[in-house]
């Protein structure tokens, strides 16, 4: 008997889709988080009616932070658009593609990929192995040379 007897396939296209539908809800997820903090931020720097304004530069450096989180949100949205392309070749195109256009790095997706993938919602193992499979390739190639 040859060890090819025992070879394992990989997940089939179905849990392929399952998995990059699984992704895109998590990136979904991911950038509502984001946008429910800089929103929150945001809130939290706008004085209150016949109150003081505060000090200026500190505000300024806050709001800073509350637009990098919204425009993190934003490319969270986009990637999970780039889930429904056909390969990771072509998400990773897509992502780099429109973190260049918003003046990003399209490494920052990697960590949000990975945070989709361990908050994956079902008890369907091959999807689970596909989802995490797809979003590490997919990370390693947005973390690489661009």
């Amino acid at each position: 008997m040859e060890d090819d007897d025992f070879a394992f396939g990989g997940p089939g296209p179905e849990s392929l889709a399952l998995g990059a539908a699984a992704l895109a809800a998590g990136l979904v997820r991911e950038a509502e988080a984001l946008a429910t903090a800089a929103a929150a931020l945001r809130n939290a720097l706008v004085p209150l009616p016949g109150g003081e304004a505060g000090d200026v530069r500190r505000t300024r450096g806050a709001m800073g932070t509350v637009a990098e989180a919204a425009a993190r949100a934003a490319l969270a949205l986009e990637a999970a658009e780039a889930m429904a392309m056909a390969d990771d070749a072509a998400r990773v195109a897509r992502i780099r593609d429109v973190a260049k256009r918003m003046g990003m790095n399209a490494a920052a997706v990697a960590p949000l990929l990975r945070a989709a993938a361990l908050a994956f919602r079902s008890d369907d193992a091959s999807a689970r192995v596909a989802a995490e499979s797809m979003a590490q390739a997919i990370a390693a190639a947005l973390e690489g040379a661009e």
